[in-house]
């Protein structure tokens, strides 16, 4: 094994990307910048019905807009069959896997075995108790080079049916009614595993064994087992001869030589089968570290009917690569102390391991969107200016405005931005066909003495008079205190019921722009 880190990001293009599985690619890269190790890129396209060009295009598109791209080729998993299959042959041909139908009509699969021999395992392998299962009276149980099959009995004390590998009973005795030895597997092992014994009986009324585990320290959670009598053997190659993700993903992590597989943790119960696997194939078992769910506010996982949940949302959506590279790391891990915006070297140099937390992470939208508002606030003038024309470029009103006024709106508009989807909500300052909300309306307009300052604001604007000046003939009019203007006009202006200084949406408009866009307004309430 390479004596400097290598890990990997193995997605499977078969849509858009979701943001837990391009966090995990966050990770895996944080982790080999900050050791000096190999960031490398497995595209698991082995689903050739979905896995399409397009979506592997999408997938390569995103990983350059984060800046995640690998420091090697990316290994597409389809060019590896012939090696997958390669590798069952020589499983079966060493007796870690066999040729099975489960049914006459279906053709045979391989199955891998999970291994008996605990030398294998090693130090992974630790027994814990002697178990006295009770079966069922009168249900069979069968012992084949295939696994075993029973019928327990269920804490309400009904037939439970279960199964297990032969290595999860590999010492197991077999009693009949009045501690009679009905089979010893212990003893017949060897013979069971090459097929020339099985042993099939309703008679038995319990199993005796020692339990063992399967078992791995886990960086983020710790030390992890899994009882083997709770595994059965598993397919690697189908039926139709195609490799099972199990072969394929242990196989290639041989090939890129990977030493330490960062996922999600939705993956340990798969751990527990590949490292059978590893040890079988004669590779060496790398270090595990599974990251914590990504849920919504109610604890489960997060998914696109909690908000945005792709990366290309966020994207379209106006979020920087950065800031969104910056909070995915923050979800579910820690730099130890209370910064949160934290540029991509200091991430780097931050990042460990050990300091992602054990449990869920909550994706918060709105602090996602803070974060992004941070980086637009930092972001040169010049750069910003330009996002924001090409924004506003994409939309009818908003084409033709020259880059004077542009950097002008933008410029008064900056500290309220999260995403450069809020320059869509700019509107008014170009054209008076914005949206206006309908509780704005009631609260800045919904009395008459409002609409009727308003209405003589618009007489007095059309008359020449400047802002102020009407201001002021309106309030002498109605006996008002000027401040009381200045919700009513807002409402007028923008149709929202708070914004930026009032005072400085105003030095935007000229007087004519003010008049209509008054009239505008109170038109649309007298048509209600």
């Amino acid at each position: 094994m390479s004596t400097q880190p290598r890990v990997r990001f193995a997605p499977s293009p078969t849509g858009q990307v979701h943001i837990g599985n391009i966090r995990a690619a966050i990770f895996n890269y944080l982790f080999a910048r900050s050791q000096k190790g190999s960031f490398l890129l497995r595209v698991e396209d082995t689903d050739l019905e979905r896995s399409t060009p397009e979506a592997i295009d999408g997938l390569m598109e995103v990983l350059e807009w984060l800046c995640l791209m690998p420091d090697e080729e990316p290994l597409f998993q389809s060019s590896q069959r012939g090696a997958h299959l390669t590798a069952a042959e020589r499983l079966i041909a060493d007796g870690h896997a066999y040729r099975h139908a489960r049914t006459a009509d279906e053709q045979p699969a391989v199955f891998f075995r999970i291994p008996c021999d605990a030398a294998l395992y090693g130090d992974r392998l630790r027994v814990t108790e002697t178990v006295e299962m009770p079966l069922f009276a009168g249900e069979t149980l069968r012992m084949d080079a295939t696994g075993i099959s029973y019928v327990g009995v269920s804490r309400k004390g009904k037939p439970d049916p279960g199964a297990s590998c032969l290595a999860g009973m590999a010492d197991g005795v077999v009693y009949g009614a009045g501690d009679a030895v009905l089979f010893s597997l212990k003893d017949s092992l060897a013979a069971v595993l090459a097929g020339e014994t099985v042993f099939e009986s309703a008679e038995a009324v319990r199993i005796v064994f020692t339990r063992r585990e399967i078992g791995f320290e886990d960086l983020v959670k710790g030390p992890l087992a899994k009882p083997l009598d709770s595994m059965k053997d598993l397919v690697i190659v189908r039926g139709d001869g195609s490799p099972v993700f199990h072969l394929a993903n242990v196989c290639d992590d041989m090939t890129q030589g990977i030493t330490h597989i960062i996922r999600g943790d939705d993956h340990v119960e798969n751990t527990y089968r590949h490292i059978p696997l590893f040890l079988a194939l004669g590779g060496t078992v790398p270090v595990y570290a599974h990251l914590p769910m990504i849920v919504n506010a109610q604890g489960k996982p997060y998914s696109k009917r909690d908000g945005d949940a792709f990366v290309g949302d966020f994207r379209a959506k106006g979020y920087l690569p950065e800031a969104l590279f910056n909070y995915l790391t923050l979800l579910g891990w820690s730099p130890g102390d209370d910064r949160e915006k934290m540029n991509r070297d200091e991430l780097i140099a931050a990042f460990s391991l050990e300091r992602v937390q054990r449990s869920a992470a909550q994706m918060d939208l709105q602090k996602c969107a803070n974060l992004n508002g941070k980086y637009l606030q930092d972001l040169p003038d010049g750069v910003l200016f330009a996002d924001v024309r090409d924004v506003l470029s994409r939309t009818e009103w908003g084409a033709a405005l020259d880059e004077e006024r542009t950097a002008a709106i933008a410029t008064l508009m900056r500290p309220r931005m999260q995403t450069y989807a809020d320059v869509l909500d700019w509107r008014y300052f170009v054209d008076g066909d914005f949206e206006r909300q309908d509780t704005a309306l009631k609260r800045g307009l919904g009395k008459a003495w409002q609409r009727e300052a308003m209405a003589k604001i618009a007489d007095a604007l059309e008359a020449g008079a400047s802002m102020d000046a009407a201001r002021s003939a309106a309030c002498a009019a109605l006996e008002l205190d000027d401040g009381k203007l200045n919700q009513p006009l807002r409402v007028c202006l923008t149709g929202q019921a708070g914004g930026p200084d009032l005072h400085e949406v105003l030095a935007l408009l000229d007087p004519a722009t003010l008049a209509a866009r008054i009239r505008g307004t109170l038109d649309l309430l007298n048509a209600e």
